[in-house]
């Protein structure tokens, strides 16, 4: 059996390179047709995971018709692609477990709504959790939430998915695997700009602890479960990506907090940071849903340029006293 990934970039590759490392064969797809070819000649991904030797089961291609015959793919489209990406993959009713974190604009849907908008056949599961890629792929120990509507679809996937260094948790709370994944980015960028602007440790720490309460107060909104948002997808995956500049969210933020622009630190990046584009989302689905998310507020005014981080800071210190929770 060949395992398709959707999405060459260094998460995609990282799983490609997981996935193959017990002898299975896994078809790569990148929208690039160099980095593909790339892969193919040299067994390593120069552009997004240079360094990282890659196994000789796996095959890159730019045909996306070549992973209809897969029996399930990984999908690592950017959020904002990832419905032209479904909608364009041949109708076999292959399983879909979706790699993807974000929320797309206009919609204001998840990964796993536009999945199964856009998707005719087979089952969606959802992966998340705190999964830097370059560790992924040197066969550094991790764990992840996979999640999915239907138990034994996440148990079969889970089965399939799993390595010896790379260990997934089934759940059935699909909302909540995502809303972690989504929310924590845009936490992240705030936790970078923290870093940026050298406001301190106990200032990352209360931001993180702070930003927890937001996310479980959204989560909750939408229906998922606090044992999910408490879990490796919420609290798990927010730890990591709120501690690193390995975090592209918490390299973005870092930018922000020394004064840069964010549309001059967006335009010169070669990866995508989900949180820039979720965050404006994110904000708008909370007002929707009657939730106070101030850190969110907060990252989006800084994106938006429409003040600076000593006045977003201020703002934030200076709101109206309350219990915790």
């Amino acid at each position: 059996m060949t395992i398709g990934v959707i999405g060459a970039g260094a998460w995609g590759t990282a799983l490609a390179q997981m996935l193959a490392s017990d002898g299975s064969n896994v078809l790569l797809w990148a929208r690039e047709a160099d980095v593909s070819a790339a892969i193919n000649a040299t067994h390593e991904n120069p552009v997004y995971l240079p360094g990282i030797p890659l196994s000789d089961k796996i095959e890159a291609t730019s045909d996306l018709a070549a992973l209809g015959p897969c029996p399930v793919s990984l999908v690592v489209a950017p959020a904002q692609f990832l419905r032209s990406v479904i909608a364009d993959l041949p109708k076999t009713g292959q399983d879909l477990v979706l790699c993807t974190k974000g929320i797309e604009q206009g919609s204001g849907r998840f990964m796993h709504e536009i999945a199964e908008e856009a998707h005719t056949g087979g089952g969606i599961a959802v992966v998340s959790g705190p999964t830097f890629a370059h560790e992924v792929a040197s066969g550094k120990p991790t764990a992840v939430t996979l999640a999915a509507a239907d138990t034994e679809l996440a148990q079969r996937l889970a089965a399939l998915i799993a390595r010896p260094t790379f260990r997934p948790y089934v759940s059935t709370d699909v909302a909540g695997a995502e809303i972690g994944g989504a929310v924590k980015n845009v936490l992240a960028i705030a936790c970078g700009v923290v870093e940026g602007a050298g406001l301190g440790q106990n200032a990352r720490a209360a931001l993180i602890a702070r930003g927890f309460a937001e996310m479980t107060r959204f989560g909750l909104a939408k229906g998922a479960r606090a044992e999910t948002l408490s879990g490796l997808s919420g609290l798990g995956d927010l730890v990591l990506t709120c501690s690193s500049t390995a975090s592209r969210n918490f390299s973005l933020g870092k930018g922000l907090g020394e004064g840069k622009s964010a549309a001059d630190l967006l335009s010169n990046r070669v990866t995508v940071a989900e949180g820039a584009s979720t965050a404006p989302v994110l904000r708008e689905e909370a007002r929707k849903a009657g939730v106070e998310m101030p850190v969110v507020e907060a990252v989006c005014t800084l994106l938006e340029g429409k003040a600076g981080v000593g006045d977003v800071v201020k703002a934030l210190l200076s709101r109206p006293l309350r219990g915790e929770g």
